[in-house]
Order: C-alpha cells, then sequence, then structure tokens
C-alpha cells in the first residue's frame, strides 16, 4: 500500500476509529500519524499492531525514554526513515537532550561496526560471555 491509502479519521469506520481515538488518548495527541492510517486499510494489522505496540511500550522495568531510544536505535539499524522520525520525536518528548541523541547513535554506528567484524571473522564466543 502506498501513501494514497491512508485512512483519514473523518472517512474511518467505527473499528478504525475506536483505535484512532484510543491511540489519541494513549499518546495525548490530536492526530493519529501516518503509519497507523496506512495500517487501518487492514483493520486486524491496526488492532493488532496498536494493542502490541501499546503493551511493550507501556511503563515497565525500562522507562519511556529508554524504550524509545532502543527504538530509535533498531529504526536505524533497519534504516527505516518513517520510525527514525516518528521515535525521534518521542524520545524527544521524553526527555532525550541534542546530546543523547548524538551519543545514542555513536553507539548505533559503534555496534554495527563491531558486529560486522565480529560476524566477518566469526568470533567464537568467549567461555565469560555463555
Amino acid at each position: 500500500m502506498t501513501s494514497k491509502h491512508l485512512i483519514e479519521y473523518e472517512h474511518a469506520n467505527a473499528r478504525v476509529r475506536a483505535v484512532y481515538d484510543d491511540i489519541m488518548q494513549t499518546r495525548q495527541v490530536d492526530q493519529v500519524n501516518n503509519f497507523w492510517k496506512c495500517l487501518a486499510a487492514h483493520p486486524d494489522n491496526l488492532e493488532r499492531t496498536w494493542q502490541s505496540l501499546k503493551q511493550v511500550m507501556a511503563p515497565g522495568a525500562l522507562d519511556a525514554l529508554t524504550k524509545e531510544l532502543i527504538y530509535v536505535a533498531v529504526s536505524v539499524t533497519n534504516n527505516c526513515p518513517y520510525c527514525i522520525g516518528s521515535h525521534t520525536a518521542g524520545a524527544r518528548k521524553a526527555g532525550m537532550t541534542d546530546e543523547m541523541f548524538g551519543e545514542l547513535q555513536a553507539v548505533v554506528g559503534m555496534a554495527n561496526e563491531t558486529n560486522r567484524l565480529a560476524t566477518g571473522y566469526r568470533v567464537p564466543l568467549d567461555d565469560a560471555f555463555k
């Protein structure tokens, strides 16, 4: 599906509007973003994805900022500009500073580099790490 298939609130059926309403209430925003509007073309995917995301990103042992930072890091590694933008905004809302963003990018870059080196060299796992 391309962006021309975004389901706006005013054109959504009751099932999709219920998810949109929950998204807006949970995130304390006045509109849903394009990711959800795109998924709304398939309400089962919309509902399942929203419920899973809401559960995973809910308060727990990790605070909201840590979860958003992890999400940004994975999104950078997976080369997903949409998720990078969305979760960078979420991280900023949760308290991320420019300095934190810079350090996060350094860690992501370093992890990707050393992961590739360890994989390429097929470095055996140390007994102490097992």
